[in-house]
């Protein structure tokens, strides 16, 4: 059995990381876990923080063979960690990749290390290490997962409808999807358009581009790759380089880009986020890990949004903005680049979205794409609400 740890990735991955494991995060077409689960052709556990153990059935016990969820995989990578034996661990520059055994989940990790033969791989290795990488690797992901999908050529342009231009060899759209009027250009990469997905007529993509069951591209969508529409997520306007994780909607005008979006979130007509400083300098974030800013040595950097969060029309984000789970936001000026999880307000954040009244919102969100809000689901958002509260500096 494989197991897929958080290491510190569940800190430097926050907001994202708030509210599922490292191994639930979307980039690519798959999953972090579905990744790992192709490659290896085994079920893949997750190891996380214990608030979330109950809705994602997390591994505690010992004996799994353990890999960094944070680490995405590749042939070369799976063929070493397969012939890990008992007491080896495979490390990259003094970080761990996998472990065979892996400890009980409260065991000392330095101390049981004591007697492991290490081993260095030696060949590339993507990592997820900050929100930025997500996107940032999303088309180099979105390449190898299409190359997963195991398509065949006489299969690829089975569903695509005569009224559509297709540009490149690279165009798969399952039977099952709506695609009328569009152009598909997979030149710069490919294109994947499951079963229940809908694009609306006019809509132009430049590849590599995957839209997930239940997902919309509205009319006259401009969409530039590589970006991602995972399940159920809704875009209109101009999308550029972007990773919506699920369940979200950018359903008007306005432009994003360099942006990675949670689940359950949904951004107002009209809403804008500036991924380019205007002096061209690189990018600082607010960082969880530092406690502060970094810099991300990148030029393009846009709006990192948290599960649950939600922005009115005519928003404003700042270059590099960083939003946490469950806020609130309006107004018409620029919003501050670090925006603590469940705040309510404009430019100047001066209150908290009280627990109950987002709950009441996130309740009805979910009932609208007939799910239910869990008990599982309050108590991981109770537990964000109350380890959150210390950014909320007006409080």
């Amino acid at each position: 059995m494989y197991t897929l740890f958080d290491g510190t990735g569940h800190v430097s991955l926050k907001p994202l990381t708030y509210t599922r494991p490292v191994a639930e995060i979307r980039v690519g077409i798959f999953s972090v876990r579905e990744k790992w689960e192709k490659y290896l052709g085994d079920e893949c556990k997750v190891r996380t923080k214990d608030y979330l153990t109950e809705k994602y059935n997390g591994n505690d016990m010992a004996g799994s063979l353990g890999i960094a969820a944070t680490v995405l995989p590749n042939s070369k990578l799976v063929h070493a960690i397969k012939k890990l034996e008992i007491n080896q661990l495979l490390i990259k520059d003094g970080t761990v990749i996998a472990i065979n055994e892996l400890p009980e989940a409260n065991a000392d990790f330095d101390s049981y290390l004591d007697g492991f033969e290490m081993l260095e791989y030696d060949d590339d290795i993507s990592f997820l290490i900050n929100p930025c990488d997500i996107f940032s690797l999303n088309g180099k992901e979105l390449e190898a997962d299409f190359n997963l999908l195991d398509i065949h050529d006489s299969k690829k342009n089975l569903a695509i409808g005569q009224n559509n231009q297709v540009i490149g060899d690279d165009v798969f759209v399952e039977e099952g999807a709506i695609v009328n009027a569009c152009i598909l250009n997979s030149s710069t990469g490919p294109i994947y358009i499951e079963s229940g997905a809908e694009i609306m007529e006019g809509t132009i993509i430049r590849g590599p581009f995957a839209a997930l069951k239940g997902s919309v591209c509205k009319v006259g969508t401009k969409v530039y790759g590589p970006t991602t529409l995972g399940p159920c997520s809704k875009i209109g306007g101009e999308v550029n380089n972007c990773v919506f994780q699920g369940y979200s909607n950018k359903g008007h005008d306005g432009f994003l880009g360099n942006s990675v979006i949670g689940e359950w979130c949904n951004l107002g007509a009209d809403t804008n986020s500036s991924n380019l400083k205007n002096n061209y300098s690189n990018i600082r974030v607010w960082s969880y890990s530092a406690e502060g800013n970094i810099d991300t040595n990148l030029q393009f950097h846009g709006l990192i949004m948290g599960d649950h969060s939600k922005c009115g029309i005519n928003t404003m984000f700042n270059t590099g903005t960083i939003v946490g789970v469950g806020a609130n936001l309006f107004g018409g000026n620029f919003l501050p680049k670090f925006i603590p999880s469940f705040s309510w307000g404009g430019s100047e954040i001066t209150e908290t979205y009280q627990f109950d009244k987002a709950m009441s919102v996130a309740s009805v969100v979910m009932q609208r794409r007939n799910l239910t809000l869990t008990d599982a689901d309050k108590n991981i958002l109770s537990q964000v609400f109350t380890d959150s509260k210390k950014y909320r500096s007006w409080e």
